[in-house]
C-alpha cells in the first residue's frame, strides 16, 4: 500500500507556526559522523534498484504487511518538485552497497500547512550502531530548512508515518521530540460475503475511470477533502506522482450529466465522486490473501448524504471479485470527521492493523 498522497485531525492541531517560527532553521545540516562507517552521498535515480533491494530486506525483517515494488521505489526518486542532491542521503558501505537511506519531501501544493515528510531506513545488520538517531537528526534538520525555504507563512509540520507495531522506531521518534498525533486503520472486507446492494443516486451515473476524466477527478478530490485534517491540494504533478500501483479497471467516477450546481460546466457532466483503486500484488504474500485496495474515495459536498460513497464501493467490490480477489481493503483516518470509520464497519470491514503519524509542529 502506498504512502497517502491521498491523505488521510487529531488530538493535536497545528500551532501558529509560520515563517517567524521557522527562522531558527539550521544554516547547515551535518552529515552523519564518519565513525558510523558508512559513506554518505545523495541518492540518484540510478539507485532505484539498490533502494528496492534495501527496502525489501528492511520490510522482511520488520514483518511489514506493506512491501515496496520496484516501480514504487523508483517513484520515491522521481518528480519535478524533488531535489535529490539536497533532500536525500544514501549510506553506502565499503563495498558500495546501500545500507541506509533518507528522503525529505515537501510537496508543492501545500497551502494551509506546509509539510516536510521524512522517510528513512537502515539495513537490519547496521542497526544498533547509532545510524538511526544520526539519520533522523539529518532528516529533521533538512526538513526544517525546507519548511523555512518554502516561503509560505502558514503552520509547518515535520511528519513521519510509522507502523504501530514498530516499537523501536516509535521510541526513536518520541525521543527526538516527535508526538503521535494521528492514527490510521487498515481494514478489509471479505468478498466471499455478498457484495453491497447499492443503488446509484437518481440523476447520477457511475462510469469506469478514464484518462480524460483524471484532472477533473483531481479537482473533485481537492474539493472533497478540503475539510479533512492533514490534506492539502494536489497539483497535477503530485497527483500523477504515485501511479505504480494504480488499477484503472478497478477505479470509478460518479458523474452528474446535468452539470449540477457547477455554473462553469454548463450542461457538461461534472464529477460528483470517485473511487480510485490500487493493485499491490507484492503485498499479498505478507498479507496472506489477495485484495483490491480502495486508495481514494471522495464525494463532493453537494452530493453527500445520498449513498454515493456506498454505490462507488459496491462498484469497486464487484470489480475486485470479478478478478478473483479475496478481500476489499482500505485505510481510514480513525478521527475522520465524515464518520468514514463507522461507515466501513457497518459495511463489513474489519481492522487489520494500524499506522501512526508522528509530527513536530512548527
Amino acid at each position: 500500500m502506498t504512502d497517502p498522497y491521498l491523505s488521510p485531525e487529531g488530538a493535536t492541531a497545528p500551532g501558529p507556526g509560520g515563517l517567524a517560527a521557522r527562522a531558527d532553521a539550521p544554516s547547515v545540516v551535518e552529515l552523519p559522523p564518519a565513525h558510523l562507517e558508512l559513506e554518505w552521498r545523495p541518492l540518484v535515480v540510478a539507485d532505484a534498484p539498490a533502494l528496492h533491494r534495501l527496502l525489501g530486506v528492511i520490510e522482511e525483517a520488520d514483518a511489514s504487511l506493506s512491501r515496496t515494488s520496484a516501480a514504487a521505489a523508483r517513484e520515491l526518486l522521481t518528480g519535478d518538485w524533488k531535489d535529490l542532491a539536497a533532500d536525500t542521503l544514501a549510506g553506502v558501505d565499503a563495498g558500495g552497497e546501500l545500507r541506509a537511506y533518507a528522503i525529505v519531501e515537501v510537496r508543492p501544493g501545500d497551502q494551509r500547512t506546509v509539510r516536510a515528510f521524512l522517510r528513512g531506513g537502515i539495513h537490519p545488520a547496521w542497526r544498533g550502531r547509532g545510524v538511526g538517531p544520526a539519520l533522523l537528526r539529518w532528516m529533521e534538520g533538512r526538513g526544517r530548512q525546507m519548511l523555512a525555504a518554502s516561503g509560505k507563512d502558514v503552520p509547518g509540520r515535520l511528519a513521519v508515518y510509522v507502523d504501530e507495531d514498530q516499537r523501536d522506531q516509535r521510541r526513536l521518534y518520541a525521543a527526538a521530540g516527535f508526538s503521535p498525533i494521528r492514527w490510521y486503520t487498515q481494514m478489509r472486507r471479505p468478498l466471499a460475503a455478498p457484495v453491497l446492494d447499492a443503488t446509484v443516486p437518481a440523476g447520477l451515473q457511475v462510469v469506469p475511470w478514464s484518462e480524460d476524466l483524471d484532472d477533473a477527478v483531481r479537482l473533485a478530490h481537492n474539493e472533497a477533502f478540503l475539510d479533512h485534517w492533514g490534506t492539502e491540494p494536489q497539483t497535477p504533478e503530485t497527483w500523477r506522482g504515485h501511479q505504480s500501483g494504480f488499477a484503472p479497471s478497478w477505479s470509478f467516477v460518479a458523474l452528474d450529466p446535468s452539470g449540477g450546481d457547477d455554473a462553469a460546466a454548463g450542461s457538461s457532466p461534472v464529477v460528483a465522486g470517485y473511487l480510485l483503486s490500487g493493485r499491490y500484488e507484492e503485498d499479498w504474500p505478507a498479507l496472506g490473501y489477495s485484495c483490491g485496495y480502495t486508495e481514494l474515495l471522495g464525494v463532493r459536498p453537494a452530493y453527500r448524504g445520498r449513498g454515493l460513497a456506498v454505490a462507488l464501493l459496491a462498484s469497486a467490490m464487484e470489480a475486485y471479485r470479478a478478478d478473483g480477489m479475496q478481500y476489499a481493503a482500505l485505510s481510514v483516518d480513525a478521527a475522520n470527521p465524515s464518520g468514514a470509520h463507522t461507515l466501513y464497519e457497518r459495511l463489513g470491514y474489519e481492522r487489520v492493523h494500524g499506522e501512526v503519524l508522528y509530527s513536530v509542529e512548527i
